[in-house]
């Protein structure tokens, strides 16, 4: 599931009409956060502005990124939709149930060991239902995220309050909730105030 390049070209191929469409709606020029919100509407190509810090959108992101520690509700969640599998790009990373002590290669078996059961878990359900798994030493999923997954133009939410790392590549990438991530993972909407920039 890395760097999908056809995802990345859909996204593309509509942004310029959905951003020509927002600037004249809105009637000023749009920054780059604005063309990107304004392209990733749920309702496709916008009908009206948003009013900044106050409405209440629907977006559709390009995809999600989950941790360790808070991708097992969330997983747990998603299981009882009843979906066959995931609406959107997903990832779990096994990096946070890793504790620092005493090197990484004693980490890694520790948190192997005593974590065993819950990353076996996570890569069960994502064989499942269709989500990319990086086991537990492939990474650390700040840096992940950013050399697999962003890319100028797109959203994604994820898990994990790093997830803005992504914005390095000027995506807007934000860390969400469960839930949040659940919604998309389900094939429906993420609701979001419309940001103050």
């Amino acid at each position: 599931m890395a760097f999908d390049i056809e995802m990345i070209k859909g996204v593309y191929a509509r942004m310029a009409e959905r951003v020509d469409t927002a600037r004249d709606l809105v009637g000023r020029p749009l920054t780059l956060s604005e063309k990107i919100l304004y392209s990733h509407l749920w309702e496709g190509t916008p009908s009206k502005p948003f009013e900044r810090g106050e409405d209440y959108v629907d977006f559709a992101p390009d995809r999600i990124a989950c941790q360790d520690a808070t991708a097992q509700m969330a997983l747990l969640q998603f299981m009882q939709a009843g979906k066959h599998k995931v609406a959107v790009p997903t990832t779990v990373h096994c990096d946070h149930l890793i504790q620092a002590k005493e090197g990484a290669g004693k980490d890694l078996l520790r948190a192997n060991d005593v974590s065993k059961e819950v990353f076996d878990f996570l890569e069960s359900v994502s064989n499942k239902y269709g989500i990319g798994f990086w086991k537990p030493g492939a990474g650390i999923i700040h840096q992940v995220v950013l050399e697999n997954y962003a890319f100028p133009g797109g959203m994604m939410i994820g898990t994990d309050s790093h997830t803005v790392n992504a914005g390095g590549l000027g995506m807007i990438a934000i860390g969400v909730g469960g839930a949040d991530a659940v919604d998309v993972m389900a094939g429906m909407a993420w609701e979001l105030k419309f940001p103050k920039l």
